[in-house]
């Protein structure tokens, strides 16, 4: 089986009849997303995503990816939260977090448009400076402000560097099918473009050609990510059972800790390839339940580098959280500790011992130290770092998600706050049609 949660370290903080009084909501919340009928059902098409899928735009994007490969050093994708989160997190999980540091026959990969800093962007055009590049901007309409700004800048540098016609060879455009205006602005420039469906949110939108162009052009083989993604649709859907279905455990664990006050929940890895992994699953769960004064604040660690700065607080701090530890069961690559002569660190017992071996020990370690300081851990383990089992790992925390906003009693599906600091944010800038809220803003700032 590609993925295995064990609650053998949350068992003790578990009411057995509290876990079998939840099965019924539980239940009530799968069949709602299955059949469709809960709040912010028409944004549901990533549940079918991974089998029913435009096989037609699938092959164009393995076919505009062997392009970009082949006639750029540059691939900057422009976008953010769920239009870069994804691609970013799978890129560093199957490649490395050093992915641009290393000898590969594909392109550096940067991403753009997910901050407003001078600095960050300025680095990035410098680092394209003397290259051949690609862009790929990826915005539902086109007006998001962080995406909108880094496109224009990136779009000047292709025309001066390649010409109008140059640049359009080299620009690819990932947005609504037919509305908005950046759909508009790409079929006038004559760009490749390609589809964020209606039907999905940004956040669950990684297994769309918003992900899986930039995954392609790393080299990673986005068949097998759907196919696992596949697998675990098939497995996740197939019943609403706690004790046969490991995604619905994970939903009744979580909600049963959040009703007995754990409202943090910390995503646990023990290698940095999943830095990037934890930060999209904690915008899917922060954006998915975080509303009407409800929801698990989602945190993540890396473990051990983290246990030397926030290894404090986890071990004795407030007894408001738990951890969800993901591990993967086999390492891509081994190292053995050397034996020193001089024994200056004292190490000598650990010559010869996998560096995957400590690494384990210190896992284990730590999840006893931590339930022995009231800090649940609930325990989900994946076969290796394959394209099939991360494929897997994100459909079966996105349909988690759904089910689990549900039992909660909030539409995951809708973002309703995220709305409130653009608003400010395009007053203060003075954006035409603001200039009321504009005053009352530079008032409350004197």
């Amino acid at each position: 089986m590609t993925l295995r949660l064990k609650d053998k370290y949350i068992k003790s903080f578990v009411d057995e009849a509290e876990l079998k009084a939840i099965q019924s909501e539980i239940t009530c919340a799968h069949k709602q997303l299955l059949e469709g009928t809960g709040a912010g059902n028409a944004f549901l098409g990533w549940t079918t995503l991974p089998d029913d899928y435009d096989k037609e735009e699938f092959e164009r994007i393995k076919k505009a990816s062997e392009r970009i490969k082949k006639s750029c050093d540059v691939f900057v994708v422009i976008g953010i939260g769920g239009s870069y989160l994804g691609a970013r997190a799978v890129i560093e999980f199957i490649k490395s977090p050093l992915y641009n540091n290393l000898k590969k026959d594909t392109p550096d990969i940067y991403f753009a448009g997910c901050n407003i800093s001078a600095q960050y962007l300025n680095e990035i055009l410098s680092i394209c400076e003397d290259k051949d590049v690609c862009i790929n901007v990826i915005s539902k309409s086109g007006t998001t402000t962080e995406p909108a700004v880094a496109f224009r800048v990136f779009r000047a540098l292709l025309e001066k560097k390649y010409g109008k016609d140059g640049a359009k060879e080299r620009i690819f455009v990932t947005t609504d099918k037919a509305r908005g205006t950046l759909k508009k602005f790409a079929d006038e420039e004559g760009y490749e473009t390609f589809v964020v469906p209606d039907n999905v949110g940004g956040r669950f939108s990684v297994l769309t050609a918003v992900g899986l162009l930039p995954i392609s052009v790393a080299g990673i083989d986005i068949d097998m990510l759907m196919k696992g993604a596949s697998d675990a649709a098939q497995y996740c859907k197939a019943t609403a059972d706690i004790d046969k279905n490991d995604c619905m455990k994970y939903v009744a664990l979580r909600n049963l800790m959040y009703r007995n006050g754990k409202s943090l929940e910390v995503m646990v890895s023990y290698e940095p390839y999943a830095a990037m992994f934890n930060e999209w699953w904690k915008q899917l769960y922060g954006e998915s339940e975080g509303k009407d004064g409800k929801g698990i604040f989602p945190s993540s660690v890396i473990f051990s580098t983290d246990l030397h700065s926030l290894g404090q607080i986890l071990q004795d701090g407030q007894r408001n959280l738990f951890e969800t530890v993901v591990y993967v069961k086999e390492p891509a690559t081994k190292l053995e500790i050397p034996y020193d002569e001089a024994n200056v660190d004292g190490l000598n017992f650990l010559a010869g011992v996998d560096l995957n071996d400590v690494n384990n020990k210190a896992m284990k370690g730590t999840i006893l130290a931590h339930i022995d300081g009231n800090a649940p851990n609930i325990f989900i383990e994946i076969e290796d770092k394959s394209e099939h089992s991360l494929g897997y790992l994100l459909y079966f925390f996105e349909f988690a998600c759904g089910v689990s906003g549900y039992v909660l009693g909030v539409n995951p599906f809708d973002q309703p706050g995220v709305e409130a600091y653009k608003k400010n944010m395009f007053a203060l800038l003075g954006k035409p049609g603001y200039e009321e809220q504009k005053k009352a803003l530079e008032e409350r700032l004197k």
